[in-house]
């Protein structure tokens, strides 16, 4: 059986699941055009996302990959929350903002049992975990109900222990790709590898399907991604400004102009390495600092600035997620992206 009938969709395409600029909509148009459409849960309340699967099954448009973090909360570390602060501190003082205020919760919990109570009544097809698998309980959990798993490897070492633990597939995540990595072995980005290089490693060195991720935005990358052993591909730059997505306006105008040439990682939003257009704060500050606390803690002294920022129409504290190809990035329907990438092997 292929990946795509496993699955149950036409095309080996994949739409990479994009927390904070995309929900339901993108998925179901998605998922339409013969692609599986995927929900991003990293930033939803249980109830927010009961509400876009409830939506997602009354669209009846087909299979869906519901996205969840697996992460390691952090342990409180106040010296490094003062550090933190204290580099911040000028720029809440410019915008007239009070760093004492801002709350030491992220909001951002990982994959457990009552996360698993609310999807398990939608039976989602696909379940993707980002940043390892959950623990061995949870993941029959999820598997007693017919999904098929996916995780993502940046390594080839991630890959072998990923099947090993259970996973279905393994999404190989180049460099190039926008957001967040999915390291989980190692934090030493020196082990992080370009598309093209990680993919026939990967596809060497495991017996489960290799899904290529990382840099493909056209039929090109998609025929190149499938020539060197990908059963599928996972797409999410060329789609965040599709008509269906969330993306704000100030991310849509940086992913088509200029600036979208320069991406770079950084952990200046998270606290775990992603990659998006360079912004002031990551030009200011370096876009890799110790000082920034562990993932997802560094998020709360963030979030005021870029609020404010934003109100003045400005992007100078935002994640602007992007991948190092957002050549395709367009106004345009899902659908229009789908057929684009769809090109190079459809008659």
């Amino acid at each position: 059986m292929t990946l795509t009938d496993r699955l149950g969709i036409e095309l080996p395409i994949l739409q990479a699941p994009m927390a904070g600029v995309q929900g339901s909509e993108l998925a179901i148009a998605v998922s339409r055009a013969g692609g599986l459409g995927a929900l991003p849960c990293a930033m939803l309340s249980p109830d927010g996302v009961a509400d876009e699967l409830a939506t997602i099954r009354t669209a009846g448009s087909g299979p869906i990959n519901v996205n969840v973090f697996c992460h390691t909360p952090p342990a409180p570390d106040p010296d490094r929350r003062a550090r933190w602060h204290a580099a911040l501190t000028p720029f809440y003082a410019e915008l007239g903002l009070d760093i004492e205020a801002v709350p030491a919760d992220s909001g951002r919990r990982p994959f457990d049992h009552a996360a698993c109570d609310t999807l398990e009544p939608f039976r989602p097809e696909v379940v993707s975990f980002h940043f390892g698998l959950p623990a061995p309980e949870l993941l029959a959990r999820v598997k007693a109900w017919g999904a098929t798993v996916l995780s993502t490897a940046t390594t080839v070492e991630e890959a072998r222990w990923l099947e090993a633990h259970g996973a279905d597939a393994v999404i190989a995540q180049g460099l190039e790709a926008g957001g967040h990595r999915g390291l989980f072995l190692t934090d030493d980005l020196t082990t992080q590898m370009g598309t093209l290089a990680l993919l026939p490693q990967v596809r060497q060195a495991v017996g489960v399907p290799v899904i290529a991720a990382g840099g493909i935005a056209d039929a090109w990358g998609v025929s190149a991604a499938l020539a060197l052993g990908a059963e599928a591909v996972q797409v999410g730059t060329a789609f965040l400004c599709c008509l269906e997505s969330r993306t704000s306006a100030i991310h849509r105008r940086a992913l088509m102009g200029e600036t979208a040439r320069h991406t770079a990682l950084t952990n200046l939003y998270s606290g775990r390495p992603a990659r998006g257009i360079v912004t002031r704060l990551m030009r200011e500050l370096g876009p890799i600092s110790e000082r920034a606390p562990a993932f997802p803690l560094a998020t709360a002294a963030i979030a005021p600035l870029r609020a404010a920022a934003e109100s003045r129409g400005r992007g100078d504290f935002s994640p602007l997620w992007a991948g190092q190809n957002a050549s395709r990035c367009r106004e345009a329907p899902a659908a229009e992206v789908i057929a684009d990438l769809s090109r190079g092997f459809i008659c």
